[in-house]
């Protein structure tokens, strides 16, 4: 029997298969790996058929059918919605039909509801919780029981540990710190407010979000941090506030919980750690000492595969 292994992104979708019969670790192989942009066109089922496919697909590469199938565990951007005992995703993102910035109609997708039509053991958590059982199992929370992990990606999220225990909230949205308001307009911008998909004005994502950057600035965060490493005044300037507004929100997470270490992950923050690191690390600790001291902030133990690992975790959890 195999496992699948399912990370869905605003951005791409990957999945891929393990053995039921192996060790469930980070070493455990990912097998018959797939990768597809995540569907926005369509009915709104359209992204758990792509998801199916993708499983029959894998599943013929290793010469067998859905029938040697498990386990599915899911890591999925979110938020989410509870519909009839079911999870809906409704990431704004993805559905359309919640920010007008995608071109479908979509207000929710029926994830659970299509996924469980073709698999009997499906496990869906947000991909930031995800992330953070894959760090506590296996990165950089090893050995923490007040912890965060912070992705700064195409979206941003963060998977919460508060006295050993993850929490989840009463739709499995908790953490979502992307949608928690930091400013109306942040220092470097421009006058006008920014607008996240979901409708809210100067929250975290509309803000610092990698799907934000052409909307604000007209370029890719690429682009721009390659600028700032250049030495151009204006990009460093933008830089500068982008991980202010990090270091709001991650100050505000530990004013709130009590934090002993913070793991960043996701493809803005990996690829530009050496801009953004020292910024936000400076930003968080030279706040209020009774809250911060004893704060570290580190990046994902499991770097860039921390997505998959989380898809992983999700079923070690089980």
């Amino acid at each position: 029997m195999y496992d699948v292994c399912v990370d869905i992104g605003g951005t791409k979708t990957v999945v891929s298969l393990v053995n039921l019969n192996n060790q469930i670790d980070r070493t455990t192989p990912l097998l018959a790996k797939r990768t597809e942009p995540t569907t926005k066109t369509g009915t709104r089922d359209a992204l758990p058929l792509q998801i199916i496919r993708m499983v029959d697909a894998a599943c013929a590469e290793l010469g067998m059918t859905r029938a040697n199938i498990g386990r599915v565990g899911v890591s999925s951007c979110g938020p989410f919605l509870n519909v009839e005992g079911y999870i809906e995703l409704v990431a704004s993102n993805i559905c359309g039909g919640k920010s007008g910035f995608t071109d479908n109609d979509w207000h929710g997708i029926p994830l659970e509801v299509k996924l469980r039509e073709a698999f009997t053991n499906v496990h869906i958590e947000n991909d930031a919780v995800a992330a953070l059982l894959a760090e506590v199992e296996w990165g950089a929370l090893q050995g923490t029981r007040h912890a965060a992990y912070v992705t700064w990606s195409t979206g941003i999220g963060a998977g919460l540990l508060v006295d050993g225990r993850v929490l989840r909230g009463k739709n499995n949205n908790a953490g979502h710190a992307g949608h928690m308001i930091v400013a109306d307009v942040l220092s470097h911008t421009s006058q006008q407010p920014l607008v996240c998909g979901c409708g809210n004005v100067g929250d975290l994502q509309a803000q610092i979000a990698g799907i934000s950057f052409p909307r604000r600035f007209g370029t890719e965060a690429q682009i721009l941090m390659q600028a700032a490493r250049a030495g151009d005044a204006h990009a460093l300037a933008h830089v500068d506030a982008l991980c202010e507004g990090m270091a709001r929100a991650l100050y505000n997470l530990t004013a709130t919980l009590d934090l002993e270490r913070i793991a960043l992950g996701g493809s803005v923050f990996w690829h530009n750690q050496d801009l953004i690191l020292p910024r936000v690390q400076a930003a968080v600790l030279s706040r209020f000492p009774a809250m911060t001291e004893g704060l570290e902030i580190v990046p994902a133990g499991l770097g860039l595969d921390v997505a998959n690992y989380g898809a992983l975790a999700v079923l070690l959890e089980q």
